[in-house]
């Protein structure tokens, strides 16, 4: 049939964190849905974005893996720590890592990689991340965001993970799914557990 334009999937690149992160900020978000009626970031898994959504056509997937697959097989694994929150007003509140700065790094290496990625618009490659961990969104209001920022800023929480690996997250027209994992393989450096 011509005419008919081939469906696009969406996509998206993340670090992920580890099931025991995950619960709790999956709780934070569950949190913000019960008090404050913010329940977008729901929709996806605790996550550090790496690139925002793009679309891509089925038969261009392989092509996507492959170069995600050896991008990823060339990093190290890296700690993330993660203190406290952190917000951009007037709508989003995240966990926000302690030292963001290795995934920046790698971040910057990936870059050309996403310059190469089908689908993936140069132009809407950030320059630079500013890492953090979503547990409201685009739904939580103006005038529900004081609030809420109030009821967050102070809290403590603090825990650590080994970033191992990247993922490509897939959307299945409801939400965001863990699509594929792809490994940190070149191995830690001595000095990683100090």
């Amino acid at each position: 049939m011509s005419g008919t334009k081939p469906v696009k999937n969406l996509y998206f690149i993340a670090i992920l964190s580890n099931p025991e992160i995950a619960e709790s900020v999956t709780a934070f978000k569950h949190e913000m849905r019960d008090r404050f009626g913010a329940k977008h970031a729901l929709k996806v898994p605790p996550h550090f974005t790496l690139q925002m959504p793009f679309r891509a056509l089925p038969d261009q997937e392989s092509e996507i893996v492959a170069r995600l697959s050896a991008f990823a097989a060339s990093r190290k694994p890296f700690l993330l720590h993660l203190n406290g929150f952190g917000a951009f007003p007037p709508r989003v509140i995240f966990v926000k890592p302690e030292n963001p700065e290795p995934v920046r790094a790698l971040h910057e290496a990936l870059k050309p990689v996403l310059r190469k990625l089908p689908g993936v618009n140069p132009e809407k490659i950030p320059h630079q991340i500013n890492p953090h961990c979503t547990i409201a969104t685009r739904d939580l209001t103006e005038e529900m965001f004081p609030e809420a920022w109030e009821s967050f800023r102070t809290r403590s929480f603090a825990a650590s993970f080994c970033a191992e690996s990247l993922h490509l997250l897939k959307h299945n027209g409801k939400f965001w799914e863990t699509y594929m994992e792809f490994p940190f393989s070149a191995g830690s450096d001595e000095n990683f557990w100090a």
